[in-house]
């Protein structure tokens, strides 16, 4: 098979990220993607984005079998608005997309926590889709059940994510929280809890909404981050975090008040065979049908973030899915590239002569 017959495909990042670019492909941060592109057959080249550049991206994908794209939803105060207008446009000009907005909007939001809340991986999760719901439900729940950690619909990075407690006083006025920021470098600060919802009130703009659940007492043991090729996993990462863990005493932007590497392991590491049964054989395909995704259309490259829930009467470890990552993967462990690749030529081969037909 020649390169043309096994696709031609662009992978798209934002221009202005430079930890991304370099002079050679092999240089660049997804070489090793390039890389397993190439082994394949498939033609792959770079799409710097810029909303100043949309149109001229435009012509480039509508050039493309697919597009695989590391975009995060907010960075640097810019958000995806223009960039998923063109993605829903060159898709429907009959060029795959992975991650298609669409496909974000029903797994990569924090919304689906609640959505998928009656599966093995949920926990009591609540939603508040107005300020008004916020105001009447969230004080009554963080009252009758301890510590909670309250998320933003759309972010990455920590921003919008808060763990509250109530605090050890409480003052005249209302009750007094205790809140801790998950960004780096936050320190815990005790306040109204009515100051903190007013607080929260922007994460409701634009159709917004805030995702409530208990906070994971074993949050020290770390996350699980488990990496998924469409429907099968291709590897795990574990990481001692430090967010929504109050800082050191060496203060919040000591050493020690940093995140721990995250070690990556394959998919067939036994430490988390339990987990993957779990992911490759019920969690996801009950998460495809619950919210109507296909396999073609899930993402080629995502992952499903866990903490450590409660262990069971057995003593075994239980799972608590905190986020899915859809947007902007990276990095991944090093068997991923293959499969990335691999999933990606056998997608283009169902659509190869629509690029033709546009060449015409």
């Amino acid at each position: 098979m020649t390169t043309s017959e096994a696709g031609k495909l662009a992978l798209l990042w934002p221009r202005d990220a430079p930890k991304w670019h370099a002079t050679e492909l092999q240089d660049y941060r997804l070489h090793a993607v390039f890389e397993a592109m190439a082994a394949r057959g498939i033609e792959a080249e770079p799409a710097f984005y810029a909303d100043d550049a949309a149109e001229q991206v435009r012509e480039q994908l509508l050039c493309c079998d697919g597009v695989l794209v590391w975009v995060d939803p907010l960075s640097q105060g810019r958000d995806r608005v223009v960039l998923d207008a063109l993605l829903r446009d060159v898709a429907s000009n009959g060029v795959w997309v992975s991650t298609h907005p669409d496909v974000i909007l029903k797994m990569g939001v924090k919304e689906v926590l609640h959505r998928t809340k009656s599966l093995g991986w949920g926990t009591d999760t609540h939603l508040y889709r107005d300020v008004e719901a916020f105001r009447e439900e969230f004080p009554q729940r963080l009252q009758a059940a301890g510590p909670r950690v309250l998320k933003q619909n759309r972010g990455n990075g920590g921003e919008g994510v808060w763990k509250i407690e109530l605090a050890s006083e409480t003052a005249r006025d209302g009750t007094t929280v205790q809140v801790l920021h998950a960004s780096r470098g936050s320190v815990p600060q005790e306040m109204p809890l009515g100051d903190f919802m007013s607080r929260c009130e922007p994460y409701f703009a634009n159709e917004g909404c805030i995702v409530d659940q208990p906070f994971q007492a074993r949050l020290p043991d770390g996350m699980i981050r488990c990496y998924m090729g469409a429907d099968k996993v291709v590897g795990f990462g574990h990481q001692l975090i430090r967010a929504l863990i109050p800082p050191p005493p060496e203060g919040p932007d000591s050493e020690a008040a940093r995140p721990g590497p995250r070690i990556m392991h394959p998919a067939s590491a036994p430490t988390f065979q339990a987990l993957r049964t779990k992911m490759e054989s019920e969690w996801t395909p009950q998460m495809m049908q619950l919210l109507d995704i296909d396999v073609g259309s899930l993402p080629i490259i995502w992952d499903a973030d866990f903490l450590y829930g409660p262990r069971d009467a057995r003593g075994q470890d239980t799972y608590v899915l905190c986020e899915i990552n859809v947007s902007s993967v990276f990095p991944f462990p090093e068997h991923a590239p293959s499969e990335i690749a691999r999933l990606a030529k056998a997608r283009s081969g169902t659509c190869t002569h629509k690029v033709r037909e546009r060449e015409r």
